[in-house]
């Protein structure tokens, strides 16, 4: 079957990969969304909620299911015991997912026109738009849903804004934070939402969700061995196979364990993340090598090891915000992952 977007692309959006709004189907978080589902029911739904787990397993899929059920059914006493599931075919569900739709905004990093890219971050520009959204008088009367995805990406005055429309919302408001790492929020924020935290997928969820999408092997070995490699997370497992992701995450791995350094090796790997039309390849370094630096301060801490896990969690800190400087500023990609090969070195070496 042909796959035909009716989504806005986004900073990260995949060719031929369904952006979260389009998804009709929601693999996995079953007890999420029957929580969810039976506070809305009960008249206890929160007024704001953040969606916490590993990038790609689904979160921002949720956060629209969720709005479209809101939207599907404004009589919560009235509304099934079950989240409800889009109809593709149905302006509800079309309108959500070309962002058109007058009761749901959709806020991610905005599309610079100067340079033809997007930006690094989730703007203060952005976040303004909640004030005049607010201002509106709902369609229906029914619930208005505000998805900051990824919040994550919001730089400190768009945070701050932020924090002024969550400290006084409007009734049968609901703000729908994506979050991949809940530290990087401001601990106000935190304070006035409901975490909901979200857990990979597992390997029989993984296939299902990359089966509906063509994209998933035939060889149970195969399958198995994609789904320890993604993390259970779709996006993961898509880079890892389409975009010659597991060569990439192979050849960091190798560098890293490497008790020598190879001068070599690490210019052939930043020659082939950096060079043109190479962004796909660039994220999939950079996430590997992040992912490299908080599973070892995991490690490190289950270990009873606290210096070790409090020191790579400054060199991830370190890491990604040079990740957002290189992105900013177009800054030299084949210098900035030789460093960072450096800096994984250093930091994985102690």
């Amino acid at each position: 079957m042909i796959f035909e977007r009716i989504a806005p692309e986004q900073h990260d959006t995949l060719e031929g990969v369904p952006e979260p709004s389009e998804m009709p189907r929601l693999v996995g978080h079953v007890e999420a969304a029957n929580m969810l589902v039976a506070a809305y029911r009960a008249g206890k739904m929160p007024h704001a909620l953040i969606f916490v787990g590993p990038v790609g397993i689904g979160k921002a899929t949720l956060a629209f299911h969720l709005a479209n059920h809101l939207l599907k059914y404004p009589r919560s006493e009235t509304s099934p015991d079950t989240l409800a599931v889009p109809d593709p075919a149905s302006p509800l569900f079309r309108q959500i997912a070309q962002g058109a739709h007058p009761s749901v905004l959709h806020l991610t990093r905005p599309y610079n026109e100067k340079t033809k890219t997007y930006k690094s971050v989730v703007t203060v520009d952005e976040v303004r738009k909640v004030s005049s959204f607010l201002s509106l008088t709902s369609h229906d009367g029914g619930y208005r849903v505000v998805i900051v995805d990824p919040a994550d990406d919001m730089n400190t005055s768009a945070a701050n804004a932020l924090l002024k429309s969550l400290e006084e919302p409007p009734a049968r408001t609901l703000f729908i934070l994506v979050v991949h790492a809940p530290g990087s929020l401001l601990a106000t924020i935190r304070s006035r939402c409901q975490i909901v935290r979200l857990s990979p997928l597992d390997r029989a969820d993984l296939v299902n969700v990359l089966g509906g999408m063509d994209m998933a092997g035939e060889e149970p070995s195969a399958q198995t061995s994609l789904a320890e490699r993604a993390g259970g997370s779709v996006r993961n497992a898509i880079l890892l196979t389409q975009y010659g992701g597991l060569e990439i995450a192979d050849a960091l791995d190798t560098l890293v364990r490497s008790r020598r350094a190879n001068t070599g090796e690490a210019h052939r790997l930043a020659d082939a993340v950096a060079g043109r039309d190479r962004a796909i390849p660039f994220d999939i370094f950079n996430r590997r090598a992040l992912d490299l630096l908080s599973s070892s301060a995991s490690e490190a801490a289950l270990a009873g090891d606290l210096g070790r896990a409090k020191a790579l969690t400054d060199t991830w800190q370190n890491a990604r915000d040079a990740i957002i400087e290189t992105e900013t500023y177009n800054l030299d990609k084949k210098q900035h992952a030789l460093t960072m090969i450096d800096r994984l070195n250093s930091a994985l070496r102690m």
